[in-house]
Order: C-alpha cells, then structure tokens, then sequence
C-alpha cells in the first residue's frame, strides 16, 4: 500500500496541477469572450462570472481524462528517467503489479470524473441555462453605462447618468427608426430622464417611459420632418418567451437512461465514453511511458499524445455521425473503446515484454569427417 500511495500522490498531484492549468487557459479565453459581449451591451458585468462558473464543471469534465494521461506519462516518465522503476522491478515488483496499481489510480480519477459527468456537470449546464433566459429578459437598457453611446448603426443611446435610489436614466438620447411606406424613418429621441416600468404584471408587459422632452422624427435634409414636445412618451419593450430547457446536456443521468430520444441517447453515451476512456488511457500510459534514461522523459510523449488527440477526434466523430444517424445508435461508441482496448492491450505487451518477439536461435553444429 505505501507505494501504491506513493504512485497516487505523484500521479494526482501532477493531475490537480495540468487540470488547474488547462482549466485557467480555457476560462481566460472564454473570459475575454464574454469581456466583448458586456462592452457591447449584450451582457451584464455581473452575469460574466455567474456564466463562467456555471461552467466550470463541463470544463473540467473535458479536461480531466486529458489531464490525467498526461500527467500519467510525466510522473512515471520520471520514475524511469530516476531509475526508481528499476529498483522497483528488482524488489519484485512485476509490471503486472504495477499496472493494476495504475487501474488504481484511475478508478479515483475514473470515480471523479463519473460524479462531473453524471450528476455535477448537467446540473450546473442546467442553471446555466436557467442564468442566460434571465439575462435574455433584460432589456438593453439594463447594460446602458453613463457618459458613452452604445449601441450601433441607426439605434444608438446615450445617458448622461443614473439617479442614485430610484435608477432614473437622467438626460437620455436615443437614436432609433420606425418603419412608413416601406422605408425605415429615423427617429431621435432627447428626454429629461426616463424609467424602466412593469404597467402589466400579469401579461409582462414593460415599458420605458420619457418624461419632459422631445422626437425629432424624419430624414436630415428633407422638408419632410416632425418635431414632438411631450411629458410623458412610452415605448413598449418586446419581452422574449421563455423557452422550456431540454437541451441533451442540460438533463439529468436517470432522464436520459429513460428517453428514446435520439439526442439523449447519443448525451448518455458520451457521458459513459468520458469515464471508460479513463482505464483505457491509464495502460496506454502506463506502456509509453516506459523509457530509457538515455532517450529523456519526452522520447515518447508526442507519440502518445497523437495517440490520445486521435482517440478524442474519434470520439467526436462518432458522436457528430449518431446525432446525424450515419452511425446506428446500436453500435454507438463502444467500438471506439474496443479498438483503443485493443491498442492498449497490445502496447502493454510489448512494452512490458509480457511475450518474447525474437525466436531462440538454435546452436549451429557442424558435421566433420575423421581422417583416415
């Protein structure tokens, strides 16, 4: 047990640190992703860190398998480089041993990633969604930031600032344009302040009220053009329908092995292909892993990692071909898994010398005639 402890502590350490790592590459790209949605408008800054952490475990889920085999290949790449598998082997070690001490290992990483998988990740997919229709309700009022035009194009606005308790938008201009004859008018709206109200509760129906300004209504430079001084103008605001959530991912385990839909059954088995992989490429790096110390601890990490970039690009091959239905839903996944088993299998004997590849040589006896 103490040195499967010691394998488990190498392996998960460098585990944890390739996830966090991968993990931060991820978030920092789709940070700066939804940066440019709250510059323009279409997000709150708020909502920005809601989404991202709703996302992560669905991030992590990804990242895990990847993780762990590469973390797999580094320790015990070291191990080899360092010469304590050496040591290990001659203490009566067998490979064999140490390959179920690897399986050990995944079945912790295999567990972890069954919970992210199967229960963690579709729920936290599901409050997402639930985040982003609560968002889609506000209006694009709700993302105005005081002294800048936002917007684009012929609907722009423009407030000077917000009123501290009640949120009034003070000294607002917004540029927009109603449809006459077949042609888009521009409007210009100017107005002291204006508010955001719910008139309707029942139906949901909002309202941005204007109070104590003026429309310009009309094309520059034409003659044809009208000019409305007003106390109170209201605009109705479109509100959108809130749509059930019945995205594949977003549903939980037990609904899935119950559905018929295709769409569910294909989500079922990605989550299942996402901790069978594990075990899979837990010997695959076991085997590669084995180096000598004259060929350094990366002689065979590009070969593995094609290995493993080819196992999840067939992975998602055959998930994009059963959403089509080129594949049957029959034949699913697994044969993908039954090859790379095959691989895997095959390189642990090989590498681990488990049957000899060279034919004994017979002794060559040469014939001689006495001398008479």
């Amino acid at each position: 047990m103490r040195l499967f402890r010691y394998l488990a502590k190498e392996v998960l350490v460098s585990t944890a640190g390739v996830t966090l790592i991968l993990l931060l590459v991820i978030l920092s790209g789709r940070f700066v992703s939804y940066l440019g949605r709250v510059t323009e408008g279409r997000m709150s800054f708020e909502f920005l860190f809601v989404i991202l952490g709703f996302h992560i475990p669905s991030f992590i889920q990804m990242i895990l398998p990847l993780a762990f085999f590469l973390s797999l290949l580094l320790a015990f790449g070291r191990l080899y480089i360092e010469n304590e598998m050496a040591v290990l082997f001659s203490s009566g070690i067998s490979k064999v041993k140490l390959a179920t001490y690897t399986l050990g290992i995944a079945a912790i990483i295999g567990t972890l990633s069954a919970t992210l998988n199967f229960w963690l990740a579709p729920t936290s997919e599901y409050r997402a969604a639930e985040a982003a229709q609560e968002q889609d309700q506000l209006s694009a009022f709700d993302f105005l930031l005081p002294g800048r035009f936002q917007g684009s194009g012929q609907r722009t606005t423009y407030i000077d600032s917000f009123t501290p308790k009640e949120g009034w938008m003070n000294q607002i201009f917004l540029s927009s344009f109603v449809r006459k004859d077949g042609k888009n008018i521009p409007t210009q709206t100017l107005a002291a302040y204006a508010e955001q109200i719910r008139m309707d509760s029942e139906n949901g129906l909002n309202y941005l009220v204007f109070k104590n300004g003026t429309q310009y209504e009309g094309t520059p430079g034409t003659a044809n053009y009208r000019i409305t001084q007003f106390d109170t103008y209201a605009v109705r605001m479109e509100n959108k329908a809130v749509e059930p959530i019945n995205e594949a991912y977003t549903q939980p385990t037990s609904y899935l092995i119950n559905s018929a839909k295709l769409m569910d059954k294909v989500e079922l088995q990605w989550r299942i292909s996402l901790v069978v992989m594990i075990p899979i490429l837990a010997i695959i790096g076991l085997s590669l892993s084995q180096v000598n110390p004259r060929q350094g601890r990366f002689f065979k990490m590009l070969p593995a990692i094609l290995l493993m970039i080819f196992y999840i690009a067939l992975l998602i091959w055959g998930r994009t071909s059963l959403e089509k239905e080129k594949l049957p839903i029959q034949l699913g996944l697994w044969w993908i898994h039954g090859l790379f088993a095959l691989i895997a299998a095959a390189l642990f004997l090989q590498y681990n010398q488990t049957f000899e590849r060279r034919k004994a040589k017979l002794p060559m006896i040469e014939n001689s005639e006495p001398n008479t």
